[in-house]
């Protein structure tokens, strides 16, 4: 079937419709706003992204689409306190290109990390999760530093388990639990160091999407090419994309580095 935006706006409104529930079509933009219809909060739909994610991956771009607005609408009408749920807060890596307010002019709790990702802070509600304001941090009177450690803490207790790949003779290593926070280990510096470890050549750090961290040990100009590749591919059909770039990582910093296939890496100035 040959699909198109008027297609494609049909499908989502049959399968995203609800009676609590508005949905606005702005035929300019070409884009889809589903929104409650009591409190006017919602989520706005590109359909031009959606209509090329179609070609590649037909039904399953709808239901990724349709799972993530209906996720992104359950956390709107939850509005959970941080007291209480101190041991679900977490850190979520997000490029730098995400919000940093929420729709209706909350400012998020962030922090920047490298030039292309920054560090949001979040309330796990179990197939959701609720991004952090700051308004409800003055609400419940609590400390910005605290959280912060603690959702690094409550990261470090996460398991962090490891599948390798070898091409080419060069070592990749997968991180890809879905929990919703695998890129964030990238955070754990204690798992970062032990990774280190077991690298012969140059260790690289790739977070393409959220569900995934790709730890590579580099050791000819082929691994480059290999690594460069696959984080574009994991970066175009993740679900919450992140980077294609890929990270150095020396003395427990990280360092932004362009990859050109078929030539030596060169680092982001």
């Amino acid at each position: 079937m040959k699909m198109t935006i008027a297609k494609l706006r049909k499908m989502l409104e049959e399968r995203l419709s609800q009676e609590e529930r508005k949905i606005n079509y702005d035929r300019e933009k070409e884009e889809l706003r589903i929104e409650n219809k009591v409190t006017g909060k919602g989520i706005t739909v590109s359909l031009p992204p959606m209509l090329a994610k179609w070609e590649r991956e037909k039904e399953k771009a709808i239901d990724e689409i349709c799972y993530y607005v209906e996720e992104a609408l359950t956390v709107i009408k939850e509005h959970a306190q941080i007291t209480g749920n101190e041991k679900r807060i977490f850190p979520v890596i997000r490029s730098t290109s995400f919000p940093t307010e929420t729709a209706d002019g909350k400012r998020l709790l962030y922090d920047e990390h490298t030039a292309e990702t920054r560090v949001y802070y979040a309330i796990d509600l179990g197939k959701s999760y609720q991004l952090i304001d700051r308004s409800v941090m003055e609400s419940e009177q609590l400390n910005e530093s605290a959280i912060k450690e603690i959702a690094l803490f409550n990261l470090r207790s996460l398991q962090n388990p490891i599948k390798k790949d070898t091409v080419r003779d060069n070592d990749f290593y997968f991180l890809n639990t879905n929990d919703g926070y695998d890129a964030s280990r990238i955070l754990n510096d204690t798992f970062l160091k032990d990774m280190k470890q077991k690298i012969n050549g140059t260790m690289t750090i790739s977070v393409p999407h959220q569900d995934v961290l790709i730890i590579a040990d580099i050791k000819n100009n082929a691994g480059y090419d290999i690594l460069a590749q696959m984080s574009m591919s994991f970066f175009t059909n993740g679900r919450v994309p992140i980077t294609s770039l890929s990270f150095y990582y020396e003395d427990g910093k990280l360092e932004p580095i362009f990859i050109l296939a078929k030539n030596p890496p060169t680092r982001k100035k």
